[in-house]
């Protein structure tokens, strides 16, 4: 089972940190990823990390503003959010990957949470 939180009001330009738990025993076996779906759209990947934590990958709408973490022994994932516009509201999703590399591909992940909601105000 996969618990987000964090999610909340925000204004343009602030910054939130997103967080998401989780019992599993085998937290580190799986690479974690962020996603997100907007009102109206489909969901999109946002970032991922492999099991280590020192490789990631992000889409190009937030790299150089949101930073995806990870502690494995806290087994919680990070999504620290810069700079937030208001196209970045959404419902924002973690999920634990079949691998232990970082990927994009949604079908690559097979456990994921309920979501937590950001709206950015501008």
């Amino acid at each position: 089972q996969l618990v987000e939180s964090g999610g909340r009001l925000v204004q343009a330009g602030g910054s939130l940190r997103l967080s998401c738990g989780t019992s599993a025993r085998t937290f580190e076996n799986y690479a974690m990823g962020w996603f997100r779906r907007a009102p109206g759209k489909e969901r999109e990947f946002v970032a991922s990390i492999n099991w280590s934590g020192d490789s990631t990958i992000y889409a190009d709408s937030v790299k150089g503003r949101f930073t995806i973490s990870r502690d494995n022994a806290k087994k919680t994932v990070y999504l620290q959010m810069n700079s937030l516009k208001p196209e970045d509201t959404a419902d924002y999703y973690c999920a634990a990957a079949n691998t232990i590399i970082a990927v994009i591909g949604i079908n690559d992940y097979i456990y994921w949470g309920q979501g937590t909601h950001l709206t950015v105000s501008s």
